[in-house]
C-alpha cells in the first residue's frame, strides 16, 4: 500500500503529517514555508509512494466556509495538475489548532515549545490524518 498525505495549509507555511505504508498510524512529518511546498512534494514523492492527499477543510461554526478557504483552493488547482494522478479529500479542521495546542500540553512542553507555531501546524496535519483514519 501507498501512505496518505495530510495538510495543514496556511498562508505563511504548511504542515504535512503521513500515514505508515499500512495506512494505520499517523505520524507529523514536517511543517515547510508555503512557497517551498511544492518542491518539498516533489523531491518526497520521488522516494515515497502516496495514493491520497487530505487537505483541511476550514470551516466556521455554523458549518460556512472560512475565509482561508480562498487560499486553499489555488493549492488545490495547482496539486491536481502536478499529481493529476492522486486524488484529495477534504477533512473537516475545525479545533484541529485548539487540539494541536493541548497535545502540546498534555505531552508536557513548556511555554517557550508550546509557542512554535510550525509544531502547532504538523501536530494539526496529523490530526487532520487520524480524523480520516479513524472515519474510515
Amino acid at each position: 500500500m501507498a501512505r496518505i498525505l495530510a495538510f495543514d495549509f496556511g498562508k505563511v507555511r504548511t504542515g504535512i503529517a503521513v500515514t505508515d505504508e499500512l495506512q494505520i498510524i499517523a505520524t507529523g512529518l514536517t511543517t515547510v514555508k508555503t512557497k517551498d511546498l511544492f518542491s518539498f512534494l516533489k523531491n518526497y514523492m520521488q522516494n515515497e509512494s502516496v495514493e491520497l492527499f487530505l487537505i483541511g477543510e476550514p470551516k466556521q461554526m455554523n458549518n460556512e466556509v472560512s475565509e482561508s478557504e480562498k487560499l486553499i483552493i489555488p493549492f488545490i488547482k495547482k496539486l491536481k495538475e502536478k499529481f493529476k494522478n492522486i486524488p484529495i479529500k477534504r477533512v473537516d479542521e475545525r479545533f484541529t489548532s485548539k487540539m494541536a495546542f493541548q497535545t502540546m500540553i498534555d505531552s508536557g512542553l513548556n511555554k517557550k515549545q508550546r509557542q512554535n507555531k510550525a509544531l502547532i501546524d504538523e501536530i494539526s496535519a496529523t490530526i487532520i490524518l487520524q480524523t480520516y483514519l479513524y472515519n474510515q
